[in-house]
C-alpha cells in the first residue's frame, strides 16, 4: 500500500522552507506500548489522543516508513528526497545526517532542519533519515545500522560534489548511527596502498591542519563532526540509566525480561542481554574495533565527536550513559546558562585514555548467563557494573565533548528528552538554545582546522 500525501509547507521568519513527505506502509497494525522508549515519551504510547497528544509527545506510532528531507531558503534550494538531490543555486559541499531515535520518524526533526538550515546556509546538505522509521526501531541497532548505511551510501552516490560529512542523532538514533560509520568507515592509505599512518597516534595535540587530522573516510567524504542528544551509549541497564524505573530494584529486575518481548533485538541489545551468554553484547563490541566492525577507528576519524546529555528530567536516557561517564564522575552541574544558550549549562573536553580496549572477562560470561536464566537484583547489578565499565573504557580512547543540559527551569523540564531536539516547536521549544549551540558548533567546526584527538 503506497500513499502519498501533500507536502507540507513549514515557514519560520522570513524564509520558506519546503518538506516533502512520501509514506510507504503496509497498512499494519498499530502497535505496542514501549516501556522504555528512547525517542518517544513513555505515556504517549497509553494515551495517544489525550493530554499528551496535546503534549506533542505522540507523534504516529504506525509500521509505516516516512521520508521528509529539507531545505531550502525560498532562492536557493538543496531538496533532499528518496531519489536524489535536486538543486538550485549553490551546491553543497557538507552532508549532514539527522538520525532520529526509537518509534519516530523524520517528522521529530522539522524545527531542527528549518533552524540548521537558516544558521549554516547553502554549503550543508541536511538529510533527514527515513529508512528506521517507527517499528523498524525495533530490528536491532545492527540491523537498523546497516539500513542507515546504505541509505547514506545512497544519499552520496545521487549527489555531486559533496566532500564532508556529519551526522546529528537523537535517542536511540545515536547507537544505529554509530553502527552505520563503522560500515560506511574506509582507512586512508598512502601511494603505496599500505594504510597511512595515524598522525593522532603521534602527536597528542589537539590542534592540527584539517588535512592531516583525516585518518579515514566516512562514506568517501572526510567526516567531521558526530554528534548524538541523549543517546543510551552505555546502554539502558544499571540504576537510573532508565530513570523511568526510579531505580526500583524489582522494576530493574523484571523489565530486562520483558524488553525483547515488547521492541525484539533492539530490546536485548540496550539490556545488554543479547547473544549467547559467551558471547559479548553487541554495545561492549561496539566500544571497539572487532570483527563486526572498526567502531573506534570510525568514531576516532571524525574530527569532533560530541555527546549532550540531559542532567535530569528526562525519564528515558539517564544522565550516566548519555554522557559516558561513571557514577563517580558525576557532579552537580551548573545552575546558570551559558550566554546565549539557554539550558546549555556546562561544557567538558574529556580527551582520549589510551587503553587496550573493552575485555569481556570469564566472570562476565558467568554473570551474563545468570542476568539471563535468573536474573536477581544482585546477579543483574553486577553483570552491569563490570559491562558499564568496559565500555566506558573502550569509548574513552576517542575524545570527547561533553556538553550538559539541564530544564530545571524550563516550564516543561519533564519532557527534557523531547526537549533537547525540539521535537514540536509549540510545546518543546525550551531545547532552541541546544539547538542554537548545536548549529554554532557545527558551523564553527566547519571552518576550523581544530578537532577533539582520538588515542588509536
Amino acid at each position: 500500500m503506497v500513499s502519498t500525501s501533500s507536502p507540507l509547507i513549514h515557514s519560520q521568519s522570513s524564509n520558506s522552507f519546503h518538506y516533502i513527505r512520501r509514506s510507504i506502509g503496509s497498512g499494519g497494525k498499530g502497535g505496542k506500548s514501549f516501556l522504555f522508549s528512547c525517542s518517544s515519551s513513555f505515556y504517549d504510547l497509553h494515551n495517544r489522543h489525550g493530554f499528551l497528544n496535546f503534549s506533542g509527545l505522540s507523534a504516529f506510532y504506525k509500521n509505516s516508513d516516512h521520508s521528509i528531507q529539507a531545505m531550502s531558503s525560498s532562492n536557493q534550494e538543496n531538496i533532499a528526497t528518496s531519489r536524489g538531490v535536486r538543486k538550485f543555486g549553490g551546491e553543497p559541499e557538507h552532508l549532514l545526517v539527522l538520525v532520529h531515535g526509537i518509534l519516530a520518524s523524520p517528522s521529530d526533526w522539522i524545527y531542527v532542519e528549518a533552524e540548521l538550515k537558516r544558521r549554516l546556509g547553502r554549503n550543508f546538505l541536511i538529510y533527514a533519515s527515513s529508512c528506521n522509521s517507527y517499528t523498524k526501531t525495533f530490528s536491532g541497532v545492527d540491523g537498523a545500522g546497516r539500513r542507515l548505511a546504505d541509505e547514506v551510501k545512497q544519499v552520496v552516490q545521487k549527489t555531486e560534489g559533496l566532500k564532508r560529512i556529519s551526522f546529528l542523532a537523537h535517542s536511540l538514533g545515536g547507537l544505529f548511527a554509530r553502527y552505520a560509520i563503522s560500515v560506511l568507515y574506509s582507512l586512508n592509505t598512502s601511494a603505496n596502498g599500505q594504510p597511512a599512518e595515524n598522525p593522532v597516534s603521534r602527536d597528542k595535540s589537539i590542534e592540527r591542519s584539517a588535512s592531516s587530522s583525516i585518518q579515514g573516510t566516512i562514506a568517501g567524504l572526510e567526516p567531521i563532526n558526530f554528534i548524538t542528544l541523549a543517546t543510551p551509549h552505555l546502554g539502558v541497564r544499571g540504576k537510573k540509566q532508565l530513570p523511568l524505573l526510579l531505580g526500583v530494584p524489582i522494576l530493574e529486575k523484571l523489565v530486562p525480561s520483558i524488553a525483547p518481548i515488547l521492541v525484539g533485538r533492539t530490546g536485548r541489545q540496550l539490556f545488554l542481554t543479547d547473544g549467547q551468554p559467551s558471547k559479548r553484547p553487541l554495545l561492549l563490541r561496539m566500544a571497539s574495533d572487532c570483527e563486526d566492525g572498526k567502531f573506534i577507528s570510525a568514531l576516532g576519524a571524525f574530527r569532533c565527536r560530541i555527546v549532550y546529555a540531559n542532567v535530569s528530567y528526562d525519564h528515558m536516557v539517564g544522565w550516566r550513559t548519555s554522557s559516558i561517564r561513571r557514577e563517580t564522575e558525576l557532579v552537580q552541574p551548573p545552575q546558570r546558562s551559558l550566554d546565549g544558550y539557554k539550558h546549555v549549562v556546562d561544557v567538558e573536553y574529556c580527551p582520549p585514555v589510551s587503553s587496550e580496549g573493552p575485555h569481556f572477562p570469564r566472570e562476565a560470561a558467568k554473570a551474563k548467563e545468570e542476568a539471563q536464566k535468573s536474573p536477581s537484583a544482585q546477579n543483574t547489578k553486577e553483570y552491569h557494573e563490570i559491562i558499564e565499565e568496559e565500555m566506558i573504557r573502550g569509548l574513552q580512547r576517542v575524545g570527547w565533548k561533553k556538553v550538559d543540559v539541564s530544564f530545571h527551569s524550563a516550564f516543561w523540564p519533564f519532557f527534557a528528552h523531547n526537549n533537547i531536539h525540539v521535537k514540536n516547536e509549540m510545546f518543546h521549544n525550551a531545547g532552541a538554545g541546544v539547538i542554537a549551540h548545536v548549529a554554532d558548533t557545527i558551523k564553527q567546526q566547519d571552518s576550523s582546522s581544530t578537532f577533539i584527538v582520538a588515542s588509536l
